[in-house]
């Protein structure tokens, strides 16, 4: 696909698609495809008993599947162990929605968001983090209609999107091709303030300048507030 460097990959999502889970989406952005889906547990981990934190908890894991690349990928299960990069991916996730959350607000409780990715072409973690939100709204929005909770525990969007330099110039939302190019790579979270949550930047082999990254943060900030829209015509 052709596409401008400020536009872009099309991006879907498609609720509902975990029957057992309490929120849950298909998010595709080009060819990646991620599940996102949250599951409540009414209860909160031991390390929160034990240091008398109140209110509740986040958290979440990643995975991709064996098929979701050319070659398939080993489970982690096989290998006994969870890879650096997963672990690291699973840990963004957690981060990045609980800058959002009021965890105070869910109770005793604890939301765990599973994102598993169908099918990966470049931009998994920021797919995972922008389809994580829609996921946690709708299980918010199921205690609330429960009369489990009386507030949104939410208070202020999440999206996520790569950005970097290719062959020169700066690009948004890499595909794995772009991504494999890039000089410079770079993933961005905010809010819906329009603040950072998260910057994860560095240079292949190459540095960049103040020009270039305020460039590329700028590219960022446009495709995110794109991803917001794009997540409130999905629980509209």
């Amino acid at each position: 696909m052709n596409r401008r460097m400020d536009e872009l990959r099309p991006v879907k999502m498609r609720k509902n698609v975990a029957p057992h889970a309490a929120g849950s989406v298909l998010i595709s952005a080009g060819k990646t495809q991620v599940i996102c889906a949250v599951t409540i547990e009414e209860s909160v981990p031991r390390w929160m008993k034990d240091q008398g934190v109140s209110g509740g908890w986040l958290t979440s894991e990643y995975s991709m599947l064996p098929y979701s690349t050319t070659t398939r990928k080993t489970r982690d299960i096989t290998r006994g162990k969870l890879d650096g990069r997963s672990q690291e991916i699973q840990r963004l996730i957690g981060r990045s929605l609980r800058a959002a959350m009021d965890l105070e607000r869910l109770g005793a409780r604890t939301f765990w968001i599973d994102c598993d990715v169908l099918q990966a072409d470049g931009g998994t973690r920021t797919a995972a983090i922008t389809g994580a939100y829609v996921a946690v709204a709708l299980a918010a929005q199921k205690l609330l209609r429960a009369g489990k909770i009386t507030t949104d525990p939410l208070k202020s969007q999440v999206a996520a999107v790569s950005v970097g330099v290719v062959d020169g110039r700066p690009m948004l939302d890499l595909d794995y091709e772009k991504d494999a190019r890039a000089s410079v790579d770079m993933n961005v979270v905010m809010n819906g303030e329009g603040d950072f949550i998260e910057v994860q930047a560095s240079g292949e082999e190459a540095t960049f300048s103040q020009a270039q990254l305020d460039k590329l943060l700028k590219l960022a900030r446009k495709g995110i507030t794109q991803l917001m829209q794009i997540q409130k015509r999905a629980l509209a």
